[in-house]
């Protein structure tokens, strides 16, 4: 697998991911240079190469200088997320698009959620692009493959979660406190959560919207509900 960018490959090196090789670019400066001296410090070959290697490496030319080669990304238990009375689960409902994955990591992560999970089939993986786009938020947090998104539902609800499917006409967001154990599921670019995924959440949650244009990117969305069980748990 390759991780590419400089926030990404940074992000990178501060997990204990096995890293081959990283490839710089000849006459590296700045966050290169910082990247070399971190990959250093772990013993990680660095090897200098010309731009056109990269660009070999990377074929979209946004490498920014830099290319690591790993191990494949590795997938978590779902079991793995399920944490104490506070806890926070994204679930993935059919986001095809490597950008949103990408997005939804990022802000999951920093958000402090426990995992996100993705369905095996009809979704996005963890590639090489989706780790970039991330800026290196792949690289910690927990990402779980599950058969289907309605059966990781039904677990998550049997360790003691509360679903929220996030799609219109619902309730309003900010008319519940989303604290203790919460799993907010967002769906696709295009369907949404699915009607019977819908069906196995507890509630359908809601963004009010008052402009012209009737939904919002779905990290968008995510982004607006994950910072509403942030509120909730600092008590504001």
């Amino acid at each position: 697998m390759k991780t590419y960018g400089r926030n990404a490959v940074l992000e990178l090196l501060k997990t204990d991911k096995t890293i081959e090789k990283i490839l710089l670019e000849k006459g590296a400066q700045g966050t290169l240079g910082k990247i070399f001296a971190e990959a250093r410090k772990k013993n990680i070959r660095v090897q200098f190469v010309e731009r056109t290697v990269l660009d070999r490496e990377c074929p979209d030319g946004r490498h920014q200088g830099t290319v690591a080669l790993t191990t494949d990304f590795r997938y978590t238990e779902l079991f793995d997320f399920f944490g104490g009375e506070e806890s926070l689960v994204v679930l993935c409902d059919g986001i095809e698009d490597v950008h949103n994955l990408g997005s939804i990591l990022r802000v999951a992560e920093c958000a402090g959620a426990d995992g996100v999970v993705i369905p095996s089939s009809k979704s996005a993986s963890v590639t090489e692009a989706v780790v970039r786009i991330s800026a290196g938020a792949a690289e910690h947090i927990k990402v779980a493959k599950v058969p289907s998104i309605n059966y990781a539902i039904d677990e998550l609800k049997k360790a003691g979660y509360w679903v929220y499917a996030l799609e219109a006409g619902g309730e309003s967001i900010y008319d519940n406190k989303l604290t203790g154990k919460v799993a907010l599921v967002v769906g696709g670019e295009d369907s949404g959560v699915k009607r019977l995924t819908k069906e196995k959440c507890d509630k359908t949650l809601s963004l009010p919207l008052f402009g012209k244009v009737n939904s919002l990117n779905a990290s968008v969305a995510l982004g607006i509900a994950v910072y509403e069980v942030v509120r909730a748990r600092l008590g504001k």
